[in-house]
């Protein structure tokens, strides 16, 4: 349990790559945050599954990954819940597909809001306890959309 002690908190996780990443580090005894949309009763099987492979806690964030506000909350309970913010995964992200002099103006800054915006202010709210800490890990993650 190479991450036993460590909390790590991955945005865009309840489904798909970040899924994965969610499980991969709770194996290695992490305990874990995520975060994203989805049924509700996955999510919860979900985390729950997270803390089977972890031995420790896991809990979820609804925050919307668009809103400020909402990013520091998540990051502010992680910490609260599960102790520290030790490694943040920046995942999350939405697609849209068209050809550039097509593509709608809103649909363009919800991608950007949600894969980049998201990622600055995430890193912002951990970063601190990071330096603090004196330990951190920051992943971002991209799609080839």
């Amino acid at each position: 349990m190479f991450l036993k002690g460590k909390t790590a908190l991955i945005t865009g996780s309840t489904s798909g790559i970040g899924g994965g990443y969610a499980k991969a580090l709770a194996a290695e005894g992490a305990a874990v945050m995520i975060n994203g949309f989805g049924d509700a009763g996955e999510i919860e099987a979900l985390r729950q599954e997270l803390e089977a492979l972890s031995g420790t806690k896991a809990a979820y964030s609804s925050a919307d990954m668009t809103k400020p506000e909402e990013i520091r909350q998540m990051c502010s309970d992680c910490a609260e819940q599960l102790g520290s913010v030790d490694i943040l995964i920046n995942n999350a992200g939405i697609q849209f597909v068209s050809p550039v002099d097509e593509f709608p103006e809103e649909k363009w800054n919800a991608v950007m809001d949600i894969v980049m915006n998201s990622a600055f202010h995430t890193t912002k709210a951990v970063l601190p306890g990071m330096k603090e800490k004196g330990w951190g890990r920051i992943i971002n993650t991209g799609s080839m959309h």
